[in-house]
């Protein structure tokens, strides 16, 4: 799940919900860095007489939108003869139900809120990507980094995470898993979006954070066991790619819709190819003034230098091996049944497989 997302829950014929969906904003999404802005705003280039008006909705996290923003201020949406009306939303699963209660035509969110809705018999199929590594890290307290050095350490630990359930308990399971620990031996403090200050306070012995937060908290002094975004971590200890943030679809629409999903996935791979050799500076500047209102745009630039090569694939093509990753972590955390066949998500008809 994307940030802070509850698991998903399915209510097709739930009107109310899909109104809720729609409840968006440009909100700064990078915390601590961006200011909270506007209750209702989309964002769209000019469009052309001849262009396809289209509604994507996703979560707001900074990171995540990185190549949906490049492919329109760079025109990509715009060469393939699509206006893209891009929808921020309260989190993946707010984008998911906009998808399912047809509000919007597509929505772009972290592959375990995919897998939550199609476990629970949404009608979706995922057809592109764009991010292959969550967007997390586990970090130890100041206080603690002498005394933890290694997953295996957690033993008898406090980990602070979001909530139960959220994509960042998940991981910490797996990899807990992976790490011959037992999950019953390490106590779990759900903390929102506050796990920076309890972290840096020593209010818990680890916790799992996302960027700027990372950075700060190393700079504090504390310890980084794994950071996911680096894509040496992510072959270490999650064994390769972890399919992360993409493009889902309605799946009775997808007959009708191929041409365009064709032209909207063709955009997003030249977005995620251009973004590879834009400046920092650039990147930046790619992005709308309401997400960086407030935010120190030197690190900013620093983030995104930093982690593009790791977190952004140069394809849209999905990772089939990388999606498992993700499903058994589902099942590890108990989120989706351990005999859940998933396989029906994903449609490589429209660019293939990776």
């Amino acid at each position: 799940m994307g940030c802070c997302d509850k698991p998903f829950t399915f209510e097709p014929e739930d009107a109310t919900a899909a109104a809720i969906a729609l409840d968006v904003s440009r909100r700064g999404v990078l915390a601590g860095m961006a200011a909270a802005a506007g209750a209702l705003a989309t964002l769209g280039g000019p469009a052309s007489a001849q262009s396809k008006r289209i509604k994507l909705a996703f979560c707001s996290q900074l990171l995540c939108v990185v190549p949906y923003e490049v492919a329109r201020a760079g025109g990509h949406f715009t060469n393939e003869g699509l206006d893209v009306e891009l929808i921020y939303t309260r989190g993946g699963n707010a984008a998911m139900q906009s998808l399912v209660g047809s509000a919007v035509d597509y929505a772009a969110t972290s592959l375990d809120v995919a897998l939550q809705a199609y476990a629970r018999g949404a009608d979706i199929r995922r057809f592109a990507t764009t991010g292959r590594l969550p967007l997390f890290a586990v970090a130890t307290a100041p206080n603690r980094a002498n005394d933890i050095q290694r997953i295996e350490d957690l033993a008898g630990r406090t980990v602070g995470v979001s909530a139960l359930g959220n994509a960042d308990h998940a991981l910490m399971l797996y990899l807990l898993r992976r790490a011959n620990v037992d999950p019953t031996r390490v106590q779990f403090a759900t903390l929102g979006p506050n796990i920076l200050e309890a972290l840096r306070q020593g209010q818990v012995d680890v916790g799992l954070v996302q960027e700027p937060a990372l950075t700060l908290v190393a700079k504090a002094g504390g310890r980084v066991l794994v950071n996911a975004m680096d894509s040496k971590d992510a072959e270490r200890f999650l064994g390769g790619a972890y399919e992360f943030m993409g493009v889902a679809v309605r799946a009775p629409e997808v007959a009708v819709r191929r041409p365009e999903m064709e032209k909207l996935a063709r955009a997003l791979r030249n977005a995620l190819q251009s973004l590879q050799t834009m400046s920092p500076e650039d990147l930046v500047k790619a992005l709308p003034r309401e997400l960086t209102t407030g935010a120190d745009l030197g690190e900013l630039q620093e983030v995104l230098a930093r982690y593009r090569g790791s977190l952004y694939p140069t394809t849209v093509a999905i990772d089939l091996a990388a999606s498992t990753r993700v499903s058994d972590s589902l099942k590890v955390a108990g989120l989706i049944p351990p005999d859940a066949n998933t396989s029906g998500l994903y449609d490589t008809s429209i660019v293939g497989a990776g």
